[in-house]
């Protein structure tokens, strides 16, 4: 029989990471090997579980931490190489100088830009690159953080290449006994499952994300407007703008979640949505009739601005060098010098590349079926003894394929050596943090999921399945409203919707079974909820702000985030109680 006192004990894991990331704000490098720490001691004296089944459990998180980390080193390579080359130059000189208007460069680089590259790089680097452009054409350092971080929200469950719903959603799934057999017999693979999952998060976004581009618009000009009259009557202004952009991004954002794969919502909107909008204002059309200024800057708040002032380059976006304290107009001339004769086509020709990669190694079966060989596939089968399995698809996952891309641009941009050493080099060095903190959490995460598995395990199942049960049991039929919640939670701790995935989505799948709920529906919900988390996760907002020089902010930015954060959940819960209870109630 369950106990408050086993809930309590299968939560301490969780609870002390909350603790150490939220209360304390340690970094993840820090508090998360104290909470795997934390999950072998209860795996052990509560869970009864064998040594080698929790080194087992643990053993397999690392074999998916180094996934997502061979993902994300593709992502931050072929990222850099563009920087080192000059194409990202010429890339955000296309945005740059459609328009003066503070409002027109919040859609294009807030939204369209910050969007593809968290669709193509993700964990963290869209606010870190966004925000420096942006404080570099004259942008407060406080309003180019917030608008970096709500514009790209709509793609963070897609980012780096599908990342959170390829390994977040399917690799969990499949290695857990419970969510496997229950998927199977609804007639899916469990990879089609995670399709399934990353096409009703994509309708959730598109039905309530598709006006980021306006809220982002609307919180600059409230909040970093004329101090002496907050008013949103500027937002209105460009609101056609605004949901033109949202709707040209969310179509063939959808459109790729449903009949493509998980790995290209976000690159494929933006670079769709970014070519429709572009193209409309260099007509001349959705333009405003005067353009939109920030107040002059001796009127600016103290807390707006940090170390750098608006119109330098702290030269931490990947090998921008610093430009110094000139005015927008004249960053803006400065941006059009870059590079001159690189086209826009050459410029974002490795990224074609990547999807044209990633889309015939997924659709000609041929193809497929040669990468997915054992021969290019690490396999570990029954683990230490235990009847535990892993496996990295080192081919077939979208790393590979950005590291080919990447490759395929030395010759395209014509690059030395040293530039292509320096954009591997600077690419090692940014994942030495994330390595360390996904080891431990996707460890963690492992032994609290596998505690059930085991021969000697107690009748209530694994730590999760007793947490889910119990969740379930008391929000009862509410629980669709809270699902994006629980989501944004664990990616407010972790600073990672893929994390948020790997730590609550057996969790909700779990609930909505215990519940009679469409799984697909109320996974969906989790995956766009560790997408919003990232609004006000604390690692996230320290590297944004550290790229701006305002350290120490975090709280503000916060506070402000709240805002686009509740507009969403409630946005979300009320959608997934329609799907699940009127709309949609027969999905798996």
């Amino acid at each position: 029989m369950t106990t408050g006192v086993d809930v309590a004990i299968a939560a301490v894991p969780l609870l002390l990471a909350g603790v150490l990331l939220v209360g304390f704000l340690w970094p993840a490098t820090r508090a998360m090997p104290l909470a795997w720490v934390a999950a072998i001691g209860v795996g052990y004296f509560a869970w009864n579980m064998p040594v080698n089944w929790l080194a087992g459990a643990s053993a397999v998180g690392v074999m998916t931490a180094i996934e997502i980390l061979w993902i994300v080193f593709g992502a931050l390579v072929l990222l850099y190489t563009l920087m080192e080359a000059g194409a990202f130059d010429r890339i955000n000189r296309g945005f740059a100088t459609v328009s003066d208007d503070r409002r027109v460069q919040i859609v294009l680089i807030a939204f369209f830009m910050a969007t593809f590259i968290e669709g193509a790089a993700g964990f963290g680097t869209p606010a870190a690159v966004v925000a420096p452009l942006l404080l570099g054409l004259g942008f407060p350092a406080l309003a180019a953080v917030v608008a970096a971080i709500i514009g790209h929200i709509i793609a963070v469950t897609y980012g780096a290449v599908g990342t959170p719903i390829v390994v977040g959603i399917q690799s969990p799934m499949e290695s857990v006994d419970f969510t496997r057999t229950a998927i199977e017999g609804g007639g899916m693979t469990v990879r089609e499952f995670s399709v399934e999952v990353a096409a009703w998060a994509a309708t959730y976004h598109a039905l309530v994300g598709f006006v980021m581009p306006l809220f982002a618009v609307g919180m600059v000009v409230y909040f970093f407007g004329d101090p002496d009259e907050r008013s949103l009557a500027p937002a209105w202004e460009v609101a056609p703008l605004c949901l033109v952009a949202g709707i040209s991004f969310a179509v063939p954002y959808w459109v790729s979640a449903w009949f493509l794969t998980a790995e290209f919502p976000a690159l494929i909107g933006s670079m769709v949505g970014g070519a429709i909008v572009l193209s409309i204002l260099r007509a001349g059309y959705l333009l405003p009739d005067e353009d939109w200024e920030f107040p002059e800057r001796d009127r600016w708040e103290d807390h707006w601005v940090g170390s750098i002032e608006p119109g330098q380059s702290n030269g931490s976006n990947g090998g921008a060098e610093s430009r110094g304290g000139v005015s927008p107009e004249a960053e803006a001339a400065d941006i059009t010098d870059v590079d001159e004769e690189m086209s826009l086509l050459k410029a974002w020709s490795p990224y074609v590349l990547l999807v044209v990669l990633l889309v015939v190694t997924r659709a000609v079966g041929p193809i497929s079926d040669f990468i997915n060989r054992s021969a290019f596939v690490i396999n570990w089968n029954d683990i230490l003894g235990t009847t535990l399995s892993g496996s990295v698809a080192w081919m077939n996952v979208p790393g590979f394929w950005l590291l080919v891309s990447a490759v395929l641009a030395i010759p395209i941009f014509g690059m030395s050596g040293q530039e292509v050493g320096d954009a591997w080099r600077e690419a090692a060095r940014k994942i030495v943090s994330p390595f360390i903190a996904l080891v431990f959490v996707i460890a963690m995460v492992q032994v609290m999921l596998q505690s059930g598995a085991h021969p000697s395990a107690p009748e209530v199942g694994s730590m999760i399945v007793l947490l889910a049960q119990t969740t379930a049991d008391l929000l009862g039929v509410a629980y669709p409203a809270f699902a994006s919640l629980i989501g944004a939670l664990g990616a407010a701790m972790a600073g990672s919707n893929t994390v948020s995935n790997i730590t609550f989505g057996a969790f909700q799948f779990e609930a909505a079974t215990q519940l009679g709920l469409p799984r697909t529906i109320i996974v969906g919900a989790q995956a766009v909820g560790g997408a919003i988390g990232n609004l006000v996760a604390i690692h996230n907002l320290v590297a944004a702000l550290a790229t701006v020089g305002l350290l120490g902010q975090e709280g503000r930015v916060m506070r402000l985030n709240l805002i686009p954060l509740l507009y969403y959940a409630t946005g979300v819960g009320l959608l997934c109680l329609l799907f699940s209870y009127v709309l949609f109630t027969g999905v798996f």
